[in-house]
């Protein structure tokens, strides 16, 4: 068995001479037991820290359209930052990995400050099974992987679905990406919702109409209330 173990942890240290895995941010190799970004880059990552102020930016986005207990984004997506590369090779890279390693470090920075207390379930925003077919994935399902390792909240898929195919939110003005959105989640056996405290989980804030569109959906389950989580937010 040691000697197994020797083997493999030589072949590992020559394919990684051969084929070194890259920081997606800055492209410098990484070192061993870094993820996806290396500790430089993380520790540069433009946090928001919204987790720790009541009233934050994310949750004022939603007053008057879905009432909460809570929201945060953990960080800023800028146009023209290298760490844009996380998001754009999560969701059009096939990094699908990426999702759940940025989902534990998001979710190992909110834990201590109280953010998933008494949250009862997950639920990642859905795509609709056409565009998961096609992606091979639904990116938000990878990243609440990664913060069930770390919280121990269990995960639902099953009780709201997108039942409409929707075009990109890319290039859509403000009112557009509202009416591209409207009605396209529907509740389906959501019985065992009733009274639980639920976050919504996605990868990218920008207007929030994707967000309050399947917050929507879920309200009419009786006594849930709702909170908000996405790995970023667009400025």
């Amino acid at each position: 068995m040691k000697h197994t173990l020797l083997i493999k942890d030589w072949l590992g240290s020559f394919l990684s001479l051969l084929f070194p895995r890259c920081c997606l941010v800055c492209g410098r190799p990484l070192a061993k037991g870094e993820e996806c970004i290396c500790t430089m880059c993380n520790i540069n990552l433009p946090r928001t820290n919204y987790h720790l102020q009541e009233d934050n930016p994310v949750e004022q986005l939603f007053w008057g359209k879905v009432p909460l207990e809570r929201a945060t984004s953990f960080f800023f997506y800028r146009k023209g930052s290298d760490f844009r590369q996380i998001l754009h090779q999560l969701k059009y890279g096939g990094r699908k990995e990426l999702g759940a390693t940025m989902g534990r470090y998001m979710a190992s920075e909110l834990l201590p400050s109280g953010f998933f207390k008494g949250i009862d379930v997950i639920i990642p925003v859905p795509l609709h099974k056409k565009k998961q077919q096609l992606r091979g994935y639904n990116q938000s399902e990878w990243i609440v992987r990664g913060i069930a390792a770390v919280t121990g909240i269990s995960v639902n898929t099953e009780s709201i679905i997108r039942r409409k195919n929707t075009e990109t939110q890319t290039r859509k003005s403000t009112f557009e990406r509202w009416e591209n959105v409207d009605g396209i989640f529907e509740l389906h056996s959501s019985e065992h919702l009733q009274g639980k405290h639920v976050l919504i989980v996605d990868d990218v804030l920008t207007t929030g109409a994707t967000t309050v569109a399947c917050a929507s959906a879920l309200m009419e389950v009786q006594g849930i209330r709702i909170s908000i989580l996405t790995l970023a937010v667009a400025e």
